[in-house]
């Protein structure tokens, strides 16, 4: 039997929430309006078809005073009390409530019971903690402050000590994974029997992440190798508009490479289970930034200095793209050198690009062709804005439902992960991308390995923030 625990509590604390955080299950129901839960519901987390752990959303108390009036005058087997009460009163419409989210209780469940922190405690809270603590199951006391403007932390923890095996402060509008493994351990420690099936729960979910983080490599791997090896082309004649044919291309181009980057967002979504809700950024987002903006290119990617010690890798100067914020942006354009530079003037610059055969636009036969990318520049880009998306989806707690994110917190100018990288970390991506870009003859078979591995190892340090 796979381990359950029932959220019980005051209506409108945030319980339906914190199973919605719990399970990753998006499609929970969660109103700001008291009583819309009414029934108690059973959500179980499977993992790759096993039943893992259970949670049972339950309706919140509604006459803790009576009902704790009939536990301490009940003179029966204190091991009964929670079904005797069900018995006596399940046809009584009085405790209609109280019986439903008791009723997992007297399954066996364990208890989760659940406050609001930012509201002092009341009456009916002392009620409700004795009630639960003569029912003699195991459980957990949480803290789930709703609100920054007023904190009764301190009050609740006091009262909770009376009634509790344990104690934890969980913010289900700001909960991340490490946060649920907490959880997980906390409750190891309300009951000793629960302890060694819960370590099995909390090794099931570890595995279950490693595993996503690995599926979201190959994700981001495959869209960045796609994105650095695009191309297209048009067949010209004397009488083609070249101009033209170079702005079709443009669109061409950045289209694709956007629809790669949505697709794989797309993918990423779906692994950590956010279903109905897509995350909102914030309007300061730099992902709000399309992809190919001065903006981006500014605060993503590598300094300056950073890129210039790149280029001495994959060979070649890289004088010629390392000014990117000083060049327009409309379109995203091309280097002199041969290279697609999302931050370039060149591209649009009319007869002067078109006579240039070594143009990001190349002129070959009847063709004119844009693309593959040789800007490095421009893999850091594709870096960033991937795990940047990571970071939003892995953080944002499944019983959100707020539109926005909080914008990022800006560091320094660039806000990407990929400046932070260690020069073995840089060797490792410019190896990768001169495979990719087909600048080896005989290609490094741990390039892409090597490659895959670093990103993996940035998924999973930004996992445990």
């Amino acid at each position: 039997m796979i381990p359950e625990f029932a959220v019980l509590g005051h209506p409108n604390e945030g319980k339906s929430s914190v199973v919605s955080t719990l399970t990753e299950d998006d499609r929970i129901r969660v109103s700001c309006i008291p009583g819309e839960t009414t029934v108690s519901r059973r959500y179980t987390v499977k993992i790759d078809g096993e039943d893992i752990i259970r949670f049972v959303d339950t309706p919140g108390f509604q006459v803790p005073r009576q009902t704790l009036a009939w536990f301490k005058a009940f003179d029966g087997d204190p091991a009964k009390i929670v079904n005797r009460f069900i018995d006596t009163f399940k046809k009584d419409p009085f405790f209609a409530d109280e019986c439903e989210l008791l009723s997992p209780v007297a399954r066996g469940s364990g208890i989760i019971y659940v406050v609001d922190g930012s509201r002092p405690v009341r009456d009916d809270d002392l009620a409700e903690m004795e009630i639960l603590r003569l029912t003699g199951r195991a459980r957990m006391a949480i803290i789930n402050s709703k609100t920054e403007k007023k904190d009764y932390t301190s009050d609740w923890q006091l009262e909770f000590r009376k009634h509790f095996n344990s104690i934890r402060l969980f913010n289900s509008n700001t909960a991340n994974f490490t946060e649920r493994i907490k959880m997980l351990e906390s409750l190891k420690a309300i009951d000793q029997e629960w302890e060694s099936v819960l370590s099995y729960v909390i090794l099931v979910f570890k595995k279950d992440w490693q595993k996503r983080n690995r599926l979201v490599t190959a994700l981001m791997v495959q869209a960045i190798e796609k994105s650095l090896s695009f191309f297209v082309s048009e067949t010209i004649t004397p009488s083609s508009d070249q101009e033209e044919i170079k702005e079709r291309l443009n669109k061409k181009y950045q289209a694709h490479i956007k629809e790669t980057e949505k697709q794989m967002f797309k993918k990423i979504r779906a692994l950590f289970k956010h279903h109905l809700f897509e995350y909102h950024l914030s309007d300061y987002s730099i992902l709000k930034h399309d992809l190919f903006s001065k903006q981006t290119w500014e605060l993503l990617g590598l300094t300056k200095e950073q890129l210039a010690a790149a280029g001495a890798v994959i060979g070649g100067t890289m004088g010629a793209v390392i000014d990117t914020a000083a060049a327009g942006i409309t379109f995203g354009v091309f280097t002199a050198i041969g290279g697609i530079i999302g931050a370039g003037s060149a591209l649009f610059g009319g007869k002067k690009m078109a006579k240039k055969k070594t143009a990001g636009i190349r002129l070959g036969g009847d063709k004119l062709q844009l693309g593959p990318n040789k800007n490095l520049q421009f893999l850091y880009i594709l870096i960033d804005r991937a795990l940047i998306y990571y970071s939003h989806i892995i953080n944002r707690p499944h019983g959100r439902r707020d539109l926005q994110d909080q914008p990022e917190k800006i560091k320094s100018k660039k806000k990407g992960y990929s400046t932070g990288f260690t020069t073995s970390q840089r060797n490792i991506c410019a190896k990768f991308f001169k495979v990719v870009t087909g600048r080896l003859f005989i290609k490094e078979k741990k390039a892409m390995s090597n490659f895959e591995e670093l990103i993996e190892s940035v998924l999973n340090e930004i996992s445990k923030k």
